[in-house]
């Protein structure tokens, strides 16, 4: 008896927190389908809004800053990151503390500290030098400085539960550095460097706060399009581009869950 009254308690505590979490997203897709011209109230159904995103200029350049910075950064941090990792994991007999210091800094820095800090690093390069001034460059390289941590964990993590026989028997087996990368590394690594990509990019579309005081005045990313456009009043415009960004992370949390089942071992079994 207490058992399933312990039961039907934590189900209706999971579904307090299902609640508690998408109702406010729930509320925002309602009203991106509003046919009234202000969020305040709903005046039926309409499509018009998602029919302005398709001919708003600023938004589409805003979203192409947004898929170009996420996209470089990723892949920059991605491959710099991946060879920290490694280098973390050959030498960790070694006592590398302060490497371990310098690498976690920017995950628990504020974000308003280090886009202020990336600001005044840009500013002092364009004022000696004339170069590095506002720019998608700019908040390229900002995206980089904080992505690159959570890549080399995640790949140092992965290097760190392999068994290192591994690396013993392909010496042995006379396969040479670039053999090893290509038929051992990268096949073992591929799904932490499939998840350290998507996390990176996810960090950098959400990202605001660096974006804003690292960006060129014709480099506005969709958060810092959104932001201003909200400044003005919640429009159901912008419940449309809240309502596109969660459909397109839904699809791909569901082509994920597809892709790990097909390759989930014993599936035919």
């Amino acid at each position: 008896m207490r058992t399933s009254r312990f039961r039907r308690g934590l189900a209706l505590f999971w579904w307090l927190i299902v609640a508690f979490l998408y109702l406010p997203l729930a509320v925002i897709v309602f009203y991106s389908f509003n046919a009234a011209n202000s969020a305040a109230y709903f005046a039926g159904f309409s499509l018009r809004w998602y029919q302005r995103l398709a001919h708003n200029d600023q938004l589409l350049g805003a979203l192409s800053n947004s898929l170009i910075l996420g996209i470089a950064s990723s892949l920059i941090a991605l491959i710099v990151g991946t060879l920290i990792g490694y280098g973390l994991y050959r030498h960790r007999a070694r006592r590398l503390g302060w490497l371990i210091v310098l690498i976690y800094l920017p995950i628990v820095m504020p974000d308003i500290v280090f886009g202020i800090s990336e600001m005044t690093f840009f500013v002092t390069l364009e004022r000696h030098f004339g170069v590095l001034g506002p720019s998608l460059l700019t908040m390229i390289i900002a995206h980089v400085t904080f992505q690159l941590p959570f890549v080399a964990l995640i790949v140092y993590s992965r290097f760190v539960g392999l068994d290192p026989t591994l690396f013993e028997a392909a010496k042995d087996l006379y396969a040479s550095p670039w053999q090893r990368a290509r038929h051992f590394l990268l096949p073992t690594l591929k799904p932490s460097l499939i998840a350290a990509f998507f996390l990176s990019f996810t960090l950098s579309v959400d990202d605001f706060v660096i974006s804003f005081f690292t960006a060129g005045p014709e480099n506005a990313t969709l958060p810092i399009y959104i932001w201003g456009a909200i400044r003005r009043g919640v429009s159901p415009e912008i419940n449309a581009i809240a309502t596109l960004m969660i459909a397109t992370v839904m699809l791909a949390a569901i082509l994920s869950l597809l892709f790990n089942r097909r390759d989930r071992p014993g599936r035919d079994s």
